[in-house]
């Protein structure tokens, strides 16, 4: 960190525009000033009117690591955060090889097994973790749902009610995880923060999904229930998960189980409903970089937030302020 200037790199954060500002609102509370740098395939996102974008490639390319070091040094990058699926990997693996920023994020080998829902099942499953039943061939139970086993933000998932659909899942290869289908359920998401230095579990803030588009949180509050904070404490310690994360479970209210759906180790977008009642983990992290472990923080519930759309204006490529 040079002086009081803190400078933090979102990977991937081009829809991030309030997680920005929350990170610059921690850090002045922290009587430093942040400076938001944003890794991106195209200039023209709307984090670009809290952030300075940088020309990136793809998360698979050969050249990443390398070239993520060249913007961290170019730019003296203290934090890296990443917003996406595929920079998760990356950003663990970054950390890993050159160790020269804080990246509040578990394993390279975790992220790939929480990607691949299959894997992530099998894993629940080892651990003894609550989470939907999966599909056994020859099971007569037709109540089921396939979920692209690399998939992301709720698409391609397949709702089967008969055995032709079922048949040609299971034809197209093991592209699918096949669970039990919840059709009366509530989806809950926790926002989570393990401490990177003792790691110890420093929030739980769990929230209802009460209307979603294109895979995001439009409308959510958040709720106090222990059973839902005890599965996942337990579920964080026994994988081993560092730094931001989001779970996801759901609720079926015909028998009041509550199961695994999904990790995501990662900060998610409708963490900023969690922020607003009290857990800020924009705070935690930013404490954590600066080498002080982060205080625990319980979520107030009955906090909403309902998103809508603003628009960014670009004028031949330079955003309009």
């Amino acid at each position: 960190m040079n002086g009081n200037r803190l400078n933090i790199l979102f990977l991937g954060g081009a829809k991030r525009v309030s997680m920005a500002r929350m990170f610059k609102d921690a850090a002045a509370r922290a009587r430093l000033e942040a400076a938001i740098f944003s890794y991106e395939l195209s200039r023209e996102v709307p984090v670009a009117c809290e952030a300075a974008i940088i020309d990136g490639c793809r998360w698979d390319d050969p050249d990443i690591l390398d070239r993520l070091n060249d913007v961290c040094i170019g730019n003296s990058i203290d934090i890296m955060i990443p917003f996406v699926d595929g920079a998760v990997k990356v950003a663990a693996d970054y950390r890993d090889r050159f160790g020269s920023v804080f990246v509040p994020t578990g394993t390279s080998a975790m992220a790939e097994a929480m990607f691949d829902k299959v894997a992530a099942a099998r894993l629940f499953a080892e651990k003894g973790l609550p989470a939907p039943a999966t599909y056994v061939p020859g099971d007569p139970c037709l109540r089921l749902i396939a979920k692209p086993r690399h998939g992301s933000a709720s698409k391609g998932i397949i709702e089967i009610h008969d055995l032709e659909t079922l048949d040609r899942v299971l034809g197209s290869g093991d592209g699918y995880l096949i669970q039990e289908r919840i059709d009366h359920r509530n989806e809950i998401t926790v926002d989570c923060y393990v401490s990177a230095l003792d790691g110890n579990v420093k929030a739980l803030s769990p929230r209802l999904r009460l209307a979603t588009a294109g895979g995001e949180v439009t409308d959510t509050v958040t709720i106090a229930d222990e059973r839902i904070t005890d599965i996942v404490g337990r579920t964080l310690l026994s994988l081993g998960l560092v730094g931001a994360v989001t779970v996801q479970l759901i609720e079926d209210l015909d028998d009041g189980r509550l199961m695994l759906m999904e990790i995501n180790p990662r900060l998610g977008g409708g963490a900023v409903c969690s922020v607003c009642a009290g857990v800020d983990i924009p705070a935690m992290i930013v404490a954590e970089a600066c080498g002080v472990t982060a205080a625990p923080a319980q979520a107030k519930p009955g906090v909403r937030i309902t998103r809508y759309m603003q628009e960014v204006v670009f004028d031949n490529g330079e955003i309009r302020k």
